[in-house]
């Protein structure tokens, strides 16, 4: 068994998860994050127990990622929001789901979960997202 070169390091802290992420942003085609608009990217360890609870969570590890703001298919130009767009990355999750898989790249599973979270941010569905993710695979 091959092991991954990185399977003895140490888990990144949130600030070396933040920059992983950070260069996944960064790494998107420029005109997708222009479509994006303000989109902060926050990483937390996990999700905080109020958003748990109103997701109906009970166990905080099944949430990597979340999308909070008005996604642009209910924005108005007579209400705009006050607030920028953020996308939550759940730090302990989605080093669980990389450890777990051991298929992947942390860099790409966060990249995975950043481009799912925005994809909320377009008004798409969980739904509609592993449908075109499906459709994609097919195609690879």
């Amino acid at each position: 068994m091959t092991r991954h070169p990185l399977s003895h390091a140490p888990a990144p802290d949130i600030d070396a998860f933040q920059a992983i992420a950070e260069r996944a942003w960064a790494d998107l085609p420029a005109a997708f994050r222009q479509m994006c608009g303000r989109v902060e990217i926050r990483v937390q360890d996990f999700a905080e127990d109020e958003v748990l609870a109103d997701l109906g969570i009970d166990n905080p590890f099944e949430l990597s990622g979340l999308y909070h703001g008005v996604d642009l298919t209910q924005r108005s130009v007579a209400d705009p929001s006050p607030e920028p767009d953020r996308v939550f990355l759940y730090r302990r999750p989605i080093l669980d789901e990389w450890a777990e898989r051991g298929d992947v790249s942390l860099y790409d599973l966060i990249a995975h979960v950043l481009v799912h979270e925005i994809g909320h941010h377009f008004g798409l569905s969980d739904e509609a997202m592993h449908e075109i993710e499906d459709r994609a695979a097919k195609e690879e």
